[in-house]
């Protein structure tokens, strides 16, 4: 018989043994399961918040801040620098000759969230007149423009659905009185879909603040970035840095996903270690209990390959099984449900490569389980597992 189908028959039979060992088999879907399940779910959080992030952030774009700031929260920027932000080289003009800039202000408010009823911080975003120029993804899909001067704002999709009062034509409380929300809109879900958007002028007003946060420019090409940043570093009136939009998102995301990794290592590690432990008792415990079958096998011709490829092929078949269940629980669980960062709002994403390290997960702890007991099964004397049993 070939080796081929030596390894069919002996994995045929092996498959078939399972039912008679259902509570051994059922530990080990489980166990991989629970490993898939808390890994995927723990990583859904940092993917999905890369994958907002991602979407905000263009390599055409620059974002200005003060020198020692590391977020547009804490930066802080005189009103006499904009002009010479937005007549820097590099900086792309729009049909009338304005420069495509918007200098922005930030706020935070906190309001109630629809899920559980608690206080979360909502980011108010005050942007200038050129700003759904240089943000073309903002479409309103619901209501009106905000009116500069008023105390009107349009508000994001995903902010809507998860803060209590977001709904258009709802007024809530901001410094000088009720603002409006007049309009909804959405952005191809990146960060600014968590924001209240309104007149930056107004709400400097409003908070009392006399400098801008940042100032984002609209730049003619990525090639650019270097001309725009060397001739704002040239200037000695001005003590700024730049950052490529890209790269300033970026910079934002990685301490969540370097934290949420290491959580879901960690974890993980800790987990499928038990995995492993799990499934070579069970298959120690299947092959002891067929050593008389494997040793009949091996006594009318059949080679230790076959022996070995069939332990290991029910191991990955039950570890495999595992991760399936465990990807589906995370993704039912978790794959666009909303998370809270600082002050934005994202959604976990059970994506395509989060579903493949399950399946690589599984795989790997089915050979480190199924690889021990498959080679002491393979070199077991035949006459000695007669003379065991």
């Amino acid at each position: 018989m070939s080796a081929i189908r030596q390894v069919s028959a002996v994995t045929l039979m092996n498959l078939r043994s399972i039912a008679g060992r259902r509570a051994a088999s059922f530990v080990v879907v489980v166990g991989m399961a629970a490993v898939v399940a808390v890994v995927i779910s723990v990583l859904s959080m940092s993917s999905g918040f890369l994958n907002t992030v991602g979407k905000t952030g263009r390599a055409d774009r620059a974002i200005v801040l003060s020198t020692s700031a590391v977020s547009r929260g804490g930066s802080s920027l005189p009103r006499e620098a904009i002009p010479l932000i937005a007549d820097a080289p590099g900086v792309i003009k729009d049909a009338d000759g304005k420069p495509l800039v918007s200098a922005d202000v930030f706020a935070t408010m906190e309001m109630i969230k629809q899920s559980d009823g608690l206080f979360a911080p909502a980011t108010v975003h005050g942007v200038g007149p050129q700003a759904f120029k240089l943000f073309p993804q903002i479409r309103l899909i619901s209501g009106r423009m905000f009116n500069p001067a008023l105390h009107e704002l349009i508000v994001g999709r995903l902010a809507q659905t998860q803060f209590a009062g977001f709904e258009v034509g709802s007024k809530i409380s901001l410094p000088e009185g009720d603002w409006t929300i007049v309009g909804n809109f959405e952005s191809d879900a990146d960060q600014h879909e968590s924001e209240l958007i309104g007149d930056a002028e107004t709400i400097m007003s409003a908070y009392q603040r006399t400098d801008f946060n940042d100032v984002t420019v609209m730049l003619d090409s990525p090639a650019a970035f270097e001309r725009f940043q060397s001739a704002l570093a040239s200037n000695p009136a001005l003590k700024l840095q730049v950052v490529r939009e890209s790269v300033y998102f970026a910079k934002l995301a990685k301490p969540l996903t370097d934290f949420m990794t290491l959580v879901a290592y960690a974890v993980g590690g800790i987990m499928g270690l038990g995995a492993v432990l799990g499934a070579l008792n069970t298959m120690y415990s299947a092959v002891s209990g067929r050593a008389v079958e494997i040793a009949t096998l091996r006594a009318i011709g059949f080679g230790p390959v076959p022996i070995v490829v069939s332990v290991l092929v029910e191991t990955l078949l039950l570890t495999c099984v595992g991760a399936f269940f465990g990807t589906a629980l995370a993704w039912l669980a978790f794959d666009g449900k909303p998370a809270f960062s600082d002050y934005y709002i994202y959604r976990m994403t059970v994506g395509p490569g989060l579903i493949a390290l399950g399946i690589a997960i599984a795989a790997a702890v089915g050979l480190a389980g199924g690889l021990f007991p498959a080679i002491r099964a393979a070199r077991q004397p035949v006459a000695a597992a007669f003379r065991a049993n």
